[in-house]
């Protein structure tokens, strides 16, 4: 494990963690175009050449069902438990819907109503992240999507039984650049959805985003990471949750920042060599120690202590204290485990049951309200130079 110290080696890492997608994006223009004008015959032709799948597309909830038996009892109770606190932790964020005078004869408000289709990709490359399905599928359901997919290259057993687990509508098996194109523009199998959730590899997100417009998406990120700012601790844990976000992918990246040198050297001596995606920064104070982190905006942010929570101001989720290691918030705490990277955390959080909901205004004024209202209203319109924005309160109040 790298141990940095100084400001410019620090910098120079820091770069180095911007995302880049040029690259992915030109072998994704093709592919993205071939479906978009061939369907399921391209769809199919690119799910034999990259995945190595010749059955069927479409899984439908007789398979899932049986999936979903022949899973092994102790992992059904692991995914129960999991689903349980995904949805309760959902259902808290779920927006509601109000109306209030905000002035004499003003009443305003929202209106909260579910999108009406989304597909949720599931990575299956390295990992069957069967954990993904809950963590999209459910807040999707508790939002009140009508049609929920899954799709997920070779649709691993796991992955179709969390998928009836997490009531899916189907599961589709195809997965890279080409399953991001049917989910966007529908073939003769795959619906065409309203957003296309969930994580992926470079070419998956580098699709989402020249799709980004067309088709809704939560957001567009790069490898996962963690940051843990910790002054002191046990090595070994330090040691483990580093290893445990290491292991995803090559490109992971797991980032302790501390003010010890000792304690870094520590970690680092429990980290076997194979391991290049570890690294500890050494901050001179704890402000800047909070402060690296917050300029990283961690996907995920670990705090030995809790009382720093309030310095946080960029993160895709925050674990305080010692026991709430990342693993629990990966399958089974509640909050979602679909965050953003490579900075992205500046922008917006974690992806969330609000990301499956549109929030629509409401307003009613009354004669009088209006009538307070219209010397403010007509004089900007007229600023504006937008006469007739003007002339239709006026007409109101003179007749």
């Amino acid at each position: 494990m790298r141990i940095l110290s100084s400001k410019r080696e620090i910098d120079r890492f820091l770069a180095g963690r911007r995302l880049a997608l040029e690259r992915a994006e030109a072998v994704a223009r093709p592919i993205l175009a071939a479906v978009r004008r061939g369907g399921d015959r391209a769809l199919a032709a690119y799910t034999r050449r990259f995945d190595g799948y010749r059955g069927p597309l479409r899984l439908d909830a007789p398979l899932l069902k049986a999936a979903w038996e022949a899973t092994d009892v102790g992992l059904r109770g692991a995914m129960r438990l999991a689903a349980g606190n995904i949805a309760r932790f959902a259902r808290l964020q779920m927006p509601r819907e109000w109306r209030r005078a905000i002035a004499p004869g003003i009443r305003a408000g929202q209106l909260v109503r579910p999108l009406e289709s989304v597909g949720c990709y599931v990575p299956g490359g390295r990992f069957p992240l069967f954990s993904t399905v809950l963590m999209t599928v459910i807040p999707a359901r508790v939002a009140g999507v009508a049609g929920v997919y899954v799709a997920s290259p070779r649709a691993a057993g796991p992955v179709c039984a969390a998928a009836h687990l997490a009531r899916a509508g189907a599961v589709f098996a195809m997965g890279g650049v080409q399953a991001i194109a049917a989910l966007a523009f529908g073939t003769e199998t795959v619906p065409r959805v309203d957003k296309i959730v969930g994580p992926g590899n470079i070419y998956v997100t580098a699709a989402k985003k020249l799709l980004a417009g067309e088709v809704g998406i939560d957001m567009v990120a790069g490898p996962t990471e963690v940051v843990i700012v910790a002054a002191g601790g046990k090595p070994g844990w330090l040691a483990a949750d580093l290893l445990a976000q290491a292991e995803h992918d090559p490109q992971a990246a797991a980032i302790l920042v501390t003010t010890s040198r000792r304690l870094a050297e520590a970690v680092a001596a429990r980290i076997p060599a194979r391991w290049k995606n570890c690294t500890a920064l050494l901050a001179g104070s704890l402000e800047q120690a909070l402060d690296l982190a917050n300029r990283i905006a961690p996907e995920h942010l670990s705090l030995a202590d809790p009382r720093w929570a309030g310095q946080v101001r960029s993160a895709g989720s925050v674990f305080l204290g010692p026991y709430s290691t990342e693993a629990a918030g990966d399958y089974a705490s509640g909050p979602n485990h679909v965050l953003p990277t490579a900075g992205v955390a500046r922008l917006r959080g974690g992806l969330s049951v609000m990301d499956f909901v549109k929030i629509i205004t409401v307003q009613e004024l009354s004669r009088a309200g209006l009538r307070a209202l219209a010397p403010a209203i007509t004089t900007m319109a007229r600023a504006e130079g937008l006469e007739q924005h003007a002339r239709s309160v006026e007409i109101r109040l003179r007749t």
